[in-house]
């Protein structure tokens, strides 16, 4: 009996925990983010450990390899020219080719020499015009856009309310359309958010404490941004140096680590 009597208190105790607990529950907004990354347009340089791989690949590939129809033609070309030398040898001339494979091979050093590579400075990077995508070509590019918060401007990934009836994903695509225009195509890698991130609003916004914020990933693919927003592309260490203190360990997690 008195165990009963017990296990009703608890019971009774519990109920009422809970429902304070909903009473006092905090009202937050719920918030996605779109981390929209532009991929490296040229190769960045390899550093010490790929180097040294690409080093031995090289040397087994030619360990293994078999003799290419080039240096087929060079041994070719070195038996008609012993041949040639020997007047009693009964050689067809016509068969004799008129270009050797050492010929055709200086003529290629030869156009090789005048051939120069573009500079993979662009003028965007000259006039340090962060809002172009042709800048840093070997770099991974952000983007982050000036979005208003109460009567401040942050900084930010581009970021919109989600909407009853929608998924998460169906939010991120409608806020790259409504943020950048419907020009800029991007490529989202997963239907699950890839981080995640809570703020509170200032205290002259009513009616929400803040926002929960689930950020995406996708990749740039083509276009650029047509609405009239600040924007720009940044790297990772101009996207560590604009964000917000907080904001940016929460994106952070989910970049990869560019290797230079």
């Amino acid at each position: 009996m008195i165990f009963k009597l017990l296990l009703q208190a608890e019971l009774k105790l519990c109920q009422r925990t809970f429902a304070r607990g909903l009473s006092s529950k905090p009202a937050w907004d719920i918030v996605t983010g779109v981390c929209i990354e532009r991929l490296p347009v040229i190769t960045p340089p390899l550093n010490e450990m790929q180097k040294k791989y690409k080093e031995m690949l090289y040397t087994i590939e030619v360990e293994k390899s078999l003799k290419s129809d080039h240096e087929v033609r060079h041994d070719n070309d070195k038996i008609q020219a012993e041949l040639l030398k020997n007047e009693s040898a009964d050689v067809d001339l016509d068969a004799v080719s008129k270009i050797t494979a050492q010929d055709f091979e200086d003529a290629a050093n030869e156009e090789l020499a005048q051939f120069k590579f573009a500079d993979i400075v662009t003028e965007a990077d000259k006039k340090g015009d962060k809002s172009s995508l042709e800048r840093c070509l070997q770099r991974h590019l952000v983007l982050v856009t000036e979005l208003q918060l109460g009567k401040d401007k942050k900084p930010l990934l581009p970021q919109g309310k989600w909407v009853e009836g929608e998924t998460l994903r169906q939010t991120a695509e409608r806020i790259v359309s409504e943020h950048c225009g419907p020009e800029l195509k991007v490529q989202f890698v997963s239907n699950a958010p890839c981080g995640f991130y809570k703020y509170k609003y200032p205290s002259e916004i009513e009616g929400k404490v803040g926002a929960k914020v689930f950020f995406y990933y996708a990749n740039y693919k083509s276009g650029k941004l047509t609405n009239k927003v600040k924007a720009n592309w940044l790297t990772r260490t101009e996207l560590m140096d604009t964000l917000p203190d907080r904001y940016k360990k929460s994106v952070h997690e989910f970049l990869i680590e560019e290797s230079f």
